[in-house]
């Protein structure tokens, strides 16, 4: 069954970004329970203004879903059966409630096989998610991707609860063959202020938000006062001819690579930057769906792919799939979200080479509990089944 809780998250600090500043962030957390187990899984759907999300409006959109949701959920449970031991099997006799308008095959996100193809277990997990994709599509084409997300990653969340396991056990991702740190994320802010921030934080590694009238002066500043690498993000603040100018000092100075400098619709900007640039350029506001994806091959050397934007983790598998056969390098990233949305992307960590989940480190206050950092930067997983993400109290 579909409930929806409305949370206010506090700002440790004020957060500025090239076209936008706050000290707080709306979010909408929904939960989804199982009529026969009881068991609920969590999402997230922080109500980002910058995307044109208002809480009042969400929340009833979502509302409007709930006997639709409800009979889905009922269904659903009302076809589950245990598994075998094995957890191999068939899946005759199971229909997805949706799939039966759209008789189409599934494919699993990260190996391009056909869903028959693939252990039971996650069979039954992909079809479920699936389905759900398959029901909005048919009665809610219009429904906001931040919202599609959340009811995404609640119904991951439950089907790997009921399987007993943490979600990205349930998706057999193999063990990545090394530990990639999340970074911090230092906003916009005069230079003392930036330097104060990553004095009182010490992080393995930073992202530095730009776009101020002397961006390098900025860099050099901070540099000053650690020796972790930086990322940048300009968020669309730059020219072709700004970025170019700024890369081989931003290099020398510990950069990493450069997030979308550009605005999106400078295609020719962002072809020269691709040829020239002695950084890596990864898109994002450039690469929102599966569909951006083949766009950015050649444009850009990497993508950061937001579940929020891309409608959920069903969909940003398949994106971080289809990256993966253009050879670019791929990184996820959050919103300011609670550990509920941080922990559902948290899952993606195997397959990622960029981590970028600290949306829960910036908050005062955290109404959810779920995945941690170590000093490294590394994500620690709860001994909780689904996400592991829990809401306080």
């Amino acid at each position: 069954m579909l409930t929806v809780h409305p949370f206010t998250l506090p700002l440790r600090d004020p957060f500025r970004i090239s076209h936008a500043s706050r000290t707080e962030q709306p979010t909408l957390i929904v939960k989804i329970t199982d009529p026969k187990t009881g068991l609920s899984g969590l999402g997230e759907a922080p109500m980002t203004s910058y995307y044109g999300l208002d809480s009042e409006v969400c929340h009833r959109a979502l509302l409007a879903l709930k006997p639709l949701i409800n009979d889905f959920i009922a269904q659903l449970s009302s076809q589950d059966q245990p598994l075998p031991s094995d957890g191999v099997g068939t899946m005759d006799g199971l229909k997805s409630p949706a799939a039966l308008a759209h008789n189409e095959p599934c494919y699993f996100a990260s190996q391009n096989k056909k869903i028959t193809e693939l252990p039971l277990s996650l069979k039954l997990l992909t079809q479920k998610i699936e389905s759900l994709h398959q029901l909005l599509d048919i009665n809610a084409p219009a429904l906001h991707p931040f919202l599609r997300c959340a009811l995404d990653v609640a119904l991951h969340d439950l089907e790997a609860k009921k399987l007993g396991r943490r979600l990205n056990r349930c998706w057999n991702q193999p063990e990545p063959d090394r530990r990639v740190p999340t970074c911090y994320t230092i906003g916009l802010g005069s230079v003392e202020e930036m330097k104060a921030k990553i004095k009182n934080f010490p992080w393995p590694v930073y992202k530095i938000k730009l776009g101020t009238e002397d961006d390098l002066a900025t860099i050099r500043a901070l540099r000053e006062v650690t020796d972790s690498p930086f990322r940048v993000d300009a968020n669309t603040g730059w020219t072709a001819a700004q970025t170019l100018a700024y890369a081989p000092e931003l290099t020398e100075l510990g950069v990493e690579f450069i997030e979308q400098p550009l605005k999106v619709d400078d295609l020719a900007g962002q072809r020269l930057l691709f040829k020239e640039s002695p950084l890596p350029i990864l898109a994002d506001e450039s690469c929102q769906t599966l569909e951006d994806v083949d766009k950015c091959a050649g444009m850009f050397h990497g993508i950061n792919v937001k579940v929020v934007k891309c409608g959920g983790l069903l969909k940003a598998r398949k994106m971080i799939a289809r990256a993966r056969e253009f050879k670019l390098s791929i990184m996820a990233g959050c919103m300011t979200e609670s550990s509920v949305g941080i922990s559902a992307i948290a899952q993606l960590v195997p397959e990622l080479d960029y981590v970028d989940i600290d949306g829960a480190l910036l908050l005062a206050e955290d109404p959810a509990e779920g995945v941690t950092f170590d000093q490294e930067g590394i994500v620690q997983y709860p001994d909780r089944p689904g996400t592991g993400a829990v809401l306080r109290g």
